[in-house]
């Protein structure tokens, strides 16, 4: 009787916060990852500020005998992290641990999927959208690729009904959110609606909340939201394939 090959383990690879709210959400988030996949072990470790670290995460797996491993950026752009502060830290994992980086969360379709779903808690409804303007606020990057990025989400998204669609960022980059909204205003919305692209609170997703001050709906931050845990599970499995390939699986 053949043996049930054994599942690479899941390392959610989260930035960390001093704010704690950070590390409680991810935590949501991990939770919410495992309801959808009962089998799957789904460990969580943080670049900075919160533990227990990337590194500290790895050194217990391997001490475990545990073998394949896929690092999953909890990250919704390609920017610095995912290029070199990620790859940095998994160069210095145990030897014995084979490791694949799953690709970030975003673009995906899930995702637009998830921050409509928090504008509707805010308060919109679907009938609201072709008179609503949004603000995709996202925490912002020096990084052309992760900008041009949210640009063009924010491009795709609009053609799906709303009135206007602009994209804001937090840090590095313009527009700044109270910019944009004012925009959408001078566009003639009859309500604008702020939408924050971001995984968690923390310091950036506060400055979009100030920055919302002047538009009618912010929605919360994406956290737990059961679309973003089902692109998680996408990128794992994307991910694990060659894996379980070269394993014989």
């Amino acid at each position: 009787m053949s043996r049930k090959p054994v599942l690479p383990v899941l390392v959610v690879i989260a930035h960390g916060s001093r704010d704690p709210r950070h590390a409680a959400t991810v935590d949501a988030l991990v939770r919410c990852v495992r309801s959808l996949r009962p089998g799957l072990r789904v460990e969580t470790g943080f670049l900075d500020f919160n533990v227990p670290s990337v590194h500290g995460v790895l050194e217990s797996l391997a001490a475990e005998g545990v073998r394949e491993v896929v690092a999953l950026p909890l990250l919704l752009t390609r920017a610095f992290h995912a290029k070199a502060d990620i790859p940095a830290v998994l160069r210095d994992a145990p030897s014995q641990l084979g490791i694949r980086q799953a690709e970030v969360l975003g673009p995906s379709p899930l995702l637009l999927t998830a921050l409509e779903r928090r504008l509707y808690e805010a308060g919109l409804t679907p009938a609201d959208k072709s008179s609503t303007g949004v603000v995709l606020a996202s925490a912002g990057s020096t990084d052309p690729e992760a900008i041009a990025v949210i640009a063009e989400i924010a491009r795709e998204w609009r053609r799906t009904g709303w009135c206007a669609v602009r994209p804001a960022f937090a840090s590095a980059s313009l527009p700044r959110t109270e910019d944009a909204v004012r925009e959408l205003r001078a566009l003639g919305c009859s309500r604008v609606a702020v939408a924050p692209y971001v995984l968690a609170p923390g310091f950036l997703p506060d400055r979009i909340a100030r920055g919302a001050a002047e538009a009618d709906v912010l929605a919360d931050v994406l956290g737990p939201a059961p679309e973003v845990a089902r692109v998680l599970l996408r990128r794992y499995d994307s991910a694990r394939r060659p894996l379980l390939a070269a394993v014989g699986a």
